[in-house]
Parts: structure tokens; C-alpha cells; sequence
């Protein structure tokens, strides 16, 4: 699948499932935009990793909890490359625990990355990317089970996968599709981070091939998800997590 000549930004692309989403997007011809908030050892090394591959991209720093950074984000990428064809709106975090520990801070801190960094970023991506654009949110498959602990970080994407839907019929007019990725549980350090090998082994049993999904089988998705492939689709949630249940 080509994606010659088109300017993909990745959030939160400098690891995990982000990281591999950039160097797929480079290795089908798109050029890319690294965006991480701090770790930008980590988001160069990806940009290597896409110019070894005859790729070409570019690290741009930028928190999309703030929208002055997500409007200078899109203005570099416009300054450098001239276009924006793909977004992927993959940045967030998860910090989950029980309602009696949830402070004003946490919460607050996972709605502005998961659901006004997205927002915005769309906001912008309507004033700048051009005509036939892909843009992918990030939801969770967590969303459709009941698990202790998860309330917060579930309600930021149930809120994703509904600005997803209404934007649709905003965007169509420009032909522009977005649709949002609900992932299952992936190997990264974001979900691995703080759990037990029994609470990780009890997730791998949860699907229908008893393992973890990798950041490759969401990339995947996504790559197939802007390819001209996918022009039908728009307004949807994929749920990429291996019959997760």
C-alpha cells in the first residue's frame, strides 16, 4: 500500500505503538512526523530508523495537552513538508486505579491528553490537511468490558469513540474520513507498566489467541485504515484485539 508523496503526523510516536505506526507509515513511502512530548532521544531514533529505510521524517516536540502546542505542531509540519495527508492521534496515557483513589490531577490529566489532545488536533487537521485525508483516533477495547480500576481511562475513550462519530459528516465535505482504532491489550510499556505476570497472563487469556497483541498488529490496522483501500469507511471504531472479550 503507497503512500507516496503524503505527510503523515504520528503523536506520541517516539514508543510503543506509535513508534511502529511512524516506521510503517515511512517504510510505505509517507513522509513523517515524529511528534513526542519529552523523550526526543527516543523520537530521533525512530526518524533514523525511517532514513535508513529510504524514508523521510522529522522529531517535532509538542504536549497535545495544550493546544498552542498542537497548533505549532501542525504549523512545523506545514513549514517543512508543505501538506498534511494522514493524522494519527495516538498519544495518551493510562493510569489506572479505584474510584476512592482517583484525584482531581488524574483525572484531569487523562482527559486533556486522551480526549483535548485529540479534539484539537482535529480541530487543526480541519484547517490543514488536504483533500482525501485520513485521520485515526486511539480508543481501547477496555471500553466494552467491566474491569476494576479502568474508569477514568475508559471514559476518556468512550468519549473519543463519540467525537469520532460526530465528526464524520464534518469532515466528509473535504473528503476526509476518521475513524478510531480500539486496540486490545498491547505489549508496550504503557500497559505493561505496574502489572504483575499474573495480571498480565490472565489478560492473554482473555482473547482468542491467548497472547498479546504487538505494536506491528495495530500498525497494521492502521495502515490499511489510510490507504485508498479504506475510502469507504469513516465515523467507525475498529476494534483491533484479537477477539478480546
Amino acid at each position: 500500500m503507497s503512500l507516496q508523496g503524503k505527510v503523515a503526523i504520528v503523536t506520541g510516536a517516539s514508543r510503543g505503538i506509535g513508534r511502529q505506526i511512524a516506521i510503517q507509515l515511512g517504510e510505505a513511502g509517507a513522509k513523517v512526523v515524529v511528534n513526542y512530548s519529552s523523550n526526543g532521544e527516543k523520537a530521533n531514533e525512530v526518524v533514523k530508523l525511517i532514513e535508513q529505510a529510504g524514508g523521510e521524517a522529522a522529531a517535532v516536540r509538542g504536549d497535545i495537552s495544550k493546544v498552542s502546542d498542537v497548533e505549532a505542531l501542525f504549523s512545523e509540519t506545514i513549514g517543512q513538508f508543505g501538506r498534511i495527508d494522514v493524522l494519527v492521534n495516538n498519544a495518551g496515557i493510562m493510569e489506572t486505579t479505584m474510584i476512592t483513589d482517583v484525584t482531581e490531577e488524574m483525572f484531569d490529566r487523562q482527559f486533556n491528553i486522551n480526549v483535548k489532545g485529540t479534539y484539537f488536533a482535529c480541530q487543526q487537521a480541519m484547517k490543514y490537511m488536504a483533500g482525501g485525508g485520513t485521520i485515526i483516533n486511539f480508543s481501547t477495547s477496555v471500553s466494552g468490558a467491566m474491569l476494576p480500576a479502568y474508569s477514568v481511562y475508559a471514559a476518556t475513550k468512550g468519549a473519543v469513540e463519540q467525537l469520532t462519530r460526530q465528526l464524520a459528516k464534518e469532515f466528509a465535505p473535504k473528503d476526509i474520513i476518521i475513524n478510531c482504532i480500539a486496540p486490545g491489550q498491547v505489549s508496550t510499556e504503557l500497559f505493561l507498566n505496574g502489572k504483575s505476570e499474573e495480571l498480565v497472563d490472565s489478560f492473554r487469556r482473555m482473547n482468542a489467541f491467548g497472547r498479546l497483541g504487538e505494536p506491528g498488529d495495530i500498525a497494521n490496522a492502521v495502515e490499511l485504515l489510510v490507504s485508498d483501500k479504506a475510502r469507504w469507511i469513516t465515523g467507525q471504531t475498529i476494534r483491533v484485539n484479537g477477539g478480546f472479550n
